[in-house]
Protein backbone atom coordinates (compact mmCIF):
# COMPACT_ATOMS: atom_id res chain seq x y z
CA UNK A 1 0.00 0.00 0.00
CA UNK A 2 1.07 3.76 -0.47
CA UNK A 3 -0.28 6.28 0.87
CA UNK A 4 -0.38 9.81 -0.33
CA UNK A 5 -0.02 12.61 1.66
CA UNK A 6 -0.92 16.32 0.70
CA UNK A 7 -0.12 18.47 2.68
CA UNK A 8 -2.10 21.98 3.51
CA UNK A 9 -4.80 23.96 5.95
CA UNK A 10 -8.40 22.97 6.42
CA UNK A 11 -11.34 25.16 6.22
CA UNK A 12 -12.52 27.76 3.39
CA UNK A 13 -10.09 30.45 4.13
CA UNK A 14 -7.15 28.59 2.87
CA UNK A 15 -8.94 26.18 -0.08
CA UNK A 16 -7.45 26.74 -3.41
CA UNK A 17 -3.86 29.00 -1.76
CA UNK A 18 -0.58 28.68 -2.60
CA UNK A 19 0.03 27.10 0.48
CA UNK A 20 -2.61 24.25 0.04
CA UNK A 21 -1.39 22.79 -3.26
CA UNK A 22 -0.98 19.43 -1.36
CA UNK A 23 -4.76 19.29 -0.33
CA UNK A 24 -5.30 20.68 -4.50
CA UNK A 25 -3.34 18.08 -5.73
CA UNK A 26 -4.75 14.93 -3.84
CA UNK A 27 -8.49 16.54 -4.60
CA UNK A 28 -7.49 16.33 -7.96
CA UNK A 29 -5.91 12.88 -7.85
CA UNK A 30 -9.40 11.77 -6.13
CA UNK A 31 -11.73 13.95 -9.16
CA UNK A 32 -9.41 11.81 -12.07
CA UNK A 33 -10.01 8.67 -10.46
CA UNK A 34 -13.61 8.86 -8.99
CA UNK A 35 -13.21 8.94 -5.13
CA UNK A 36 -14.80 10.79 -2.59
CA UNK A 37 -13.04 11.88 0.96
CA UNK A 38 -14.47 11.00 3.92
CA UNK A 39 -13.36 12.08 7.54
CA UNK A 40 -11.51 9.44 9.64
CA UNK A 41 -10.76 8.82 13.21
CA UNK A 42 -7.17 9.88 12.63
CA UNK A 43 -7.66 13.58 11.75
CA UNK A 44 -7.70 13.77 8.55
CA UNK A 45 -9.63 13.41 5.25
CA UNK A 46 -9.07 9.93 3.71
CA UNK A 47 -10.43 7.86 0.60
CA UNK A 48 -8.89 3.87 -0.35
CA UNK A 49 -8.66 2.95 -4.03
CA UNK A 50 -6.66 0.74 -6.50
CA UNK A 51 -4.43 3.68 -8.47
CA UNK A 52 -1.71 2.86 -11.05
CA UNK A 53 -2.08 -1.07 -10.35
CA UNK A 54 -1.59 -0.73 -6.43
CA UNK A 55 -3.83 0.09 -3.09
CA UNK A 56 -3.23 3.68 -2.46
CA UNK A 57 -4.81 5.55 0.29
CA UNK A 58 -5.50 9.28 -0.22
CA UNK A 59 -4.47 11.54 2.80
CA UNK A 60 -5.49 15.11 4.13
CA UNK A 61 -4.63 15.80 6.97
CA UNK A 62 -6.62 18.23 9.52
CA UNK A 63 -4.14 19.39 11.84
CA UNK A 64 -2.84 22.34 10.04
CA UNK A 65 0.11 22.15 8.18
CA UNK A 66 2.48 23.04 10.96
CA UNK A 67 1.15 19.55 13.06
CA UNK A 68 0.65 17.37 9.88
CA UNK A 69 2.58 14.28 11.31
CA UNK A 70 0.20 13.50 14.27
CA UNK A 71 -2.11 12.33 11.44
CA UNK A 72 -0.12 11.11 9.05
CA UNK A 73 2.07 9.31 11.55
CA UNK A 74 -1.26 7.33 13.21
CA UNK A 75 -2.37 6.63 9.65
CA UNK A 76 1.16 4.63 8.98
CA UNK A 77 1.24 3.02 12.43
CA UNK A 78 -2.27 1.75 11.62
CA UNK A 79 -1.80 0.49 8.16
CA UNK A 80 2.04 -0.70 8.82
CA UNK A 81 2.99 1.26 5.86
CA UNK A 82 6.75 1.67 5.74
CA UNK A 83 8.13 5.11 5.30
CA UNK A 84 9.31 4.81 1.55
CA UNK A 85 5.63 3.86 0.87
CA UNK A 86 4.67 7.09 1.93
CA UNK A 87 4.68 10.10 -0.89
CA UNK A 88 4.29 13.67 0.32
CA UNK A 89 3.12 16.71 -1.70
CA UNK A 90 4.29 19.76 -0.48
CA UNK A 91 4.54 24.04 -1.54
CA UNK A 92 8.22 25.14 -2.26
CA UNK A 93 9.05 28.44 -2.42
CA UNK A 94 12.21 27.67 -3.90
CA UNK A 95 11.05 26.35 -7.25
CA UNK A 96 9.27 28.24 -10.09
CA UNK A 97 5.15 27.23 -10.27
CA UNK A 98 4.43 24.23 -11.82
CA UNK A 99 8.18 22.95 -11.30
CA UNK A 100 8.83 19.55 -9.18
CA UNK A 101 11.37 17.91 -7.98
CA UNK A 102 11.12 14.60 -5.80
CA UNK A 103 13.45 14.05 -2.72
CA UNK A 104 14.09 11.45 -0.11
CA UNK A 105 16.24 11.37 2.93
CA UNK A 106 16.56 15.33 3.08
CA UNK A 107 15.84 17.79 6.28
CA UNK A 108 12.62 19.98 6.82
CA UNK A 109 14.51 23.06 4.52
CA UNK A 110 12.17 25.34 6.91
CA UNK A 111 9.42 23.84 6.16
CA UNK A 112 7.35 23.04 9.10
CA UNK A 113 4.63 20.32 7.83
CA UNK A 114 7.33 18.29 7.05
CA UNK A 115 9.10 19.29 9.91
CA UNK A 116 6.15 17.39 11.88
CA UNK A 117 6.13 14.55 9.59
CA UNK A 118 9.54 13.85 10.39
CA UNK A 119 9.01 13.91 14.14
CA UNK A 120 6.18 11.55 13.99
CA UNK A 121 7.30 9.08 11.14
CA UNK A 122 10.44 8.97 13.11
CA UNK A 123 12.39 9.44 10.41
CA UNK A 124 13.16 11.63 6.81
CA UNK A 125 12.98 8.47 4.39
CA UNK A 126 9.57 9.13 2.88
CA UNK A 127 9.25 10.25 -0.39
CA UNK A 128 8.53 14.41 -1.00
CA UNK A 129 7.10 16.02 -4.50
CA UNK A 130 8.58 19.35 -3.59
CA UNK A 131 5.88 21.31 -6.28
CA UNK A 132 6.70 24.97 -7.10
CA UNK A 133 4.96 27.77 -5.74
CA UNK A 134 7.12 30.66 -6.84
CA UNK A 135 8.39 33.41 -4.78
CA UNK A 136 7.06 36.77 -4.46
CA UNK A 137 8.02 39.24 -7.18
CA UNK A 138 7.50 42.07 -4.61
CA UNK A 139 8.70 42.43 -1.00
CA UNK A 140 5.37 41.04 -0.35
CA UNK A 141 5.80 38.66 3.24
CA UNK A 142 5.95 34.84 2.49
CA UNK A 143 3.75 34.49 4.61
CA UNK A 144 0.80 36.68 2.61
CA UNK A 145 2.16 35.08 -0.43
CA UNK A 146 2.12 31.69 0.36
CA UNK A 147 -1.55 32.08 1.82
CA UNK A 148 -2.75 33.64 -1.30
CA UNK A 149 -4.62 32.22 -3.83
CA UNK A 150 -3.21 31.85 -7.92
CA UNK A 151 -3.63 34.40 -9.87
CA UNK A 152 -5.89 33.35 -13.57
CA UNK A 153 -2.81 32.84 -15.48
CA UNK A 154 -1.03 30.72 -12.41
CA UNK A 155 -4.47 28.77 -12.64
CA UNK A 156 -3.43 27.78 -16.18
CA UNK A 157 -0.29 26.63 -15.24
CA UNK A 158 -1.63 24.84 -12.11
CA UNK A 159 -4.02 22.79 -14.56
CA UNK A 160 -1.00 21.71 -16.48
CA UNK A 161 1.19 21.00 -13.73
CA UNK A 162 -0.93 18.75 -12.03
CA UNK A 163 -1.35 16.53 -14.88
CA UNK A 164 2.52 16.02 -14.83
CA UNK A 165 2.72 15.73 -11.04
CA UNK A 166 0.27 12.55 -11.32
CA UNK A 167 2.46 11.21 -13.90
CA UNK A 168 5.46 11.77 -11.70
CA UNK A 169 3.59 9.83 -8.41
CA UNK A 170 2.35 6.93 -11.25
CA UNK A 171 6.06 6.21 -12.23
CA UNK A 172 6.99 6.13 -9.06
CA UNK A 173 4.20 4.06 -8.19
CA UNK A 174 4.50 1.36 -10.71
CA UNK A 175 8.20 1.71 -11.48
CA UNK A 176 10.08 3.09 -8.18
CA UNK A 177 11.53 5.90 -6.31
CA UNK A 178 14.92 6.06 -8.73
CA UNK A 179 12.72 5.46 -12.24
CA UNK A 180 10.13 8.32 -11.14
CA UNK A 181 13.85 10.41 -9.93
CA UNK A 182 15.35 10.45 -12.66
CA UNK A 183 12.17 11.17 -15.39
CA UNK A 184 10.75 14.15 -12.63
CA UNK A 185 13.83 15.43 -11.48
CA UNK A 186 15.66 15.65 -14.98
CA UNK A 187 12.77 17.69 -16.65
CA UNK A 188 13.39 21.28 -17.63
CA UNK A 189 10.88 23.77 -17.51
Amino acid sequence: MYVIVGLGNPGKDYALTRHNIGFIFVDYLAAEHGLTFKGSKWQAETVKGQLWGQSVLLVKPQTYMNKSGLAVGQIANFYQVPNENIIVVHDDLDLELGRTKIVVNRGAGGHNGIRSLIEHLGGNDFVRFRFGIGRPQTAEAVSNYVLSRFSSPEQQVLAESLANLEQGVALLVSQGVMVAMNKVNSEKD
